[in-house]
């Protein structure tokens, strides 16, 4: 789980057309996009059980959690301006192959794409703890009791 990448084999960013790597810069522009709408989600969970939160250690461990939640959603912005510009450069090679160094620029598309692995990783590693803050704070006894309390 260590590779994320999305190119379809080895040598593709070098034998590929302007069209195909358009293709799969499509391709991560929109998942990028959904990447960014589950950020939004994720931070709805943490902003709704923080509210339950009584002792400092847990604020402090959600609050951990929401600084790099936020990092990685800085992280997704950029990447989705870098996408949106490579995209734009991408359509400028296929009308006119020789607008940009052939060599330089795939450099910089596989530069994008490790960037994007990174960011997966990121991504991942940040939703899982999320997921693994809020299903201790259902399942405390001490939510349940605020709950509780709150409905009387």
């Amino acid at each position: 789980m260590s590779d994320f990448r999305n190119r379809p084999k080895d040598n593709f960013i070098h034998e590929a057309t302007w069209e195909q790597l358009y293709v799969l810069t499509e391709h991560w522009k929109s998942d990028i996009e959904f990447y960014k709408q589950d950020l939004k989600f994720l931070h709805h969970l943490i902003d709704k059980y923080f509210l339950y939160l009584t002792k400092k250690e847990n604020i402090d461990v959600i609050l951990e959690v929401e600084v790099s939640l936020l990092e990685v959603e800085k992280q997704c912005s950029i990447l989705l301006q870098r996408i949106d510009k490579h995209l734009h450069h991408l359509s400028a090679l296929v009308e006119d192959p020789f607008t940009y160094v052939s060599d330089k620029f795939r450099e910089e598309h596989e530069q994008l794409e490790d960037d994007l692995s990174q960011f997966l990783k990121d991504f991942r590693k940040n939703r899982k703890e999320v997921f693994s803050i809020t299903e201790h704070m259902m399942g405390g006894e001490e939510l349940i009791k605020q709950l509780n309390v709150l409905h009387k």
